[in-house]
């Protein structure tokens, strides 16, 4: 299991140090972007994506939660991010999207959400590297994870059979249920709450989650 700390969890007024003190047990910084449309809060944009990565090695991990993201996307390759990932309800473009973002080096996902099926995304299978399953409505920070984001996991992973894509999960992820995340085919778990509100360091707290991962 590979955790995905989102910065919106942590003290944005001194994320600077908050950067700096993760070491490899984080496995990628996650980086929120809402527009205020497709979600009703206001996060942040390129601007301090870009400050984000120029305070750490470990690779971001961008989630467009923006209204038309075929307009927002190419504001982020110069950054060079591990992947971008964006909602296949923001857009008419998926694939356009998809492959602009691969002829960039930069590894393409789509996200779901809670009440988008699973085979929203199996005619465009073939040109996406990731597929992010949110298990809270986007926008919302501090939700219950919801159970039916299991299934939706177990049908991603079925549908991506021998396909070389990621399978990630978003929202209410604890130390509590990600051994069944785990179990049901997750690979990359994004948490806020539990990196950033326990009782360890972010470094800390991502190996605790990473062994509970492994009890199942």
């Amino acid at each position: 299991m590979k955790i995905s700390p989102s910065i919106l969890a942590a003290d944005m007024l001194d994320l600077k140090s908050v950067l700096q003190a993760m070491d490899e047990r984080v496995d990628f910084i996650h980086m929120d972007v809402m527009d205020g449309h497709f979600v009703p809060q206001l996060s942040f944009g390129e601007r301090i994506t870009e400050l984000a990565g120029s305070h750490t090695k470990i690779p971001l991990d961008v989630h467009l939660m923006v209204s038309r993201p075929e307009m927002e996307a190419p504001k982020y390759y110069k950054l060079k991010p591990h992947n971008i990932t964006f909602h296949i309800e923001a857009t008419n473009f998926p694939v356009r999207l998809a492959r602009e973002i691969r002829e960039n080096g930069i590894r393409p996902g789509i996200a779901l959400n809670p009440g988008t099926p699973v085979s929203r995304i199996e005619p465009i299978i073939d040109e996406i590297g990731f597929i992010l399953i949110m298990s809270v409505e986007p926008g919302f920070y501090g939700q219950k994870f919801l159970e039916l984001a299991l299934g939706k996991i177990e049908q991603a992973k079925a549908l991506i059979g021998s396909r070389d894509i990621l399978l990630e999960g978003d929202g209410g992820i604890q130390e509590g249920n990600i051994a069944r995340l785990a179990k049901a085919g997750l690979e990359i778990c994004v948490a806020g709450a539990a990196v950033f509100s326990g009782p360890g360091t972010p470094s800390e707290q991502c190996e605790r989650l990473k062994i509970a991962a492994g009890k199942t």
